[in-house]
């Protein structure tokens, strides 16, 4: 079962890059496989004595598309990966998980270090369509591919009519506002009302350290 179209997710991931959490390229590639092991086996549930390379996700461990999902999740914040939602469609059993993050972590080594104020801390709120009974909806996040997917959801949620508002860090360049702004510029086809501005009350990005290697 796919959660979403590949266009949804592409819109998404445009929006802003996820990148390494602090720390996170600690792990060498001898250490990635029983790290995976211990994350899969705690993510589902399961004793890590059942994950043999050849064991299926899906079929094995009862593993469905949003689990899959959560899952890619948890091992990007551990590893600082990204997983492109082709390499998950892709991953069928436990092996060819931990070859794929095995890669990916072979990717992440080999990029140079990039600045935390790539990560943009956002606040958001999305407010009902006029004459919907519901509350407004509010949250304060870095923005990943996650925290973008969650909000659009939300917005989407309530229905034509309804307004998703962002605000940003007050530092934001011109240039990098309208380039947020057309990146989400899709959700008008939907009828939800975008708007987004710079809030003094959150953290300039510059202020931000960037990770440590």
């Amino acid at each position: 079962m796919r959660l979403v179209s590949p266009t949804y997710v592409t819109q998404l991931r445009r929006v802003l890059d996820h990148l390494a959490r602090a720390g996170s390229r600690g792990y060498a590639d001898g250490s990635v496989e029983p790290h995976v092991r211990c994350v899969v086996a705690d993510h589902l549930g399961v004793g890590e004595e059942e994950l043999a390379p050849e064991v299926s996700l899906s079929d094995d461990l009862a593993a469905d598309s949003l689990d899959l999902v959560d899952l890619a999740l948890v091992l990007e914040g551990e590893f600082g990966i990204t997983v492109p939602e082709a390499v998950l469609e892709e991953v069928r059993t436990y092996g060819e998980l931990v070859k794929s993050v095995e890669a990916l972590v072979r990717e992440r080594d080999a990029e140079p270090e990039r600045p935390r104020a790539d990560v943009m801390p956002v606040r958001v709120r999305v407010v009902p369509p006029p004459g919907r009974a519901a509350c407004d909806l509010q949250r304060a996040d870095w923005l990943t591919p996650y925290t973008a997917q969650t909000i659009a959801e939300d917005a989407l949620r309530n229905g034509p009519g309804a307004r998703l508002e962002v605000s940003v860090p007050p530092d934001l360049s011109d240039a990098a506002l309208a380039g947020f702004r057309d990146q989400l510029a899709w959700l008008d086809d939907r009828d939800i009302q975008v708007r987004v501005r710079r809030d003094r009350q959150l953290r300039p990005a510059a202020q931000l350290r960037p990770y440590a290697a």
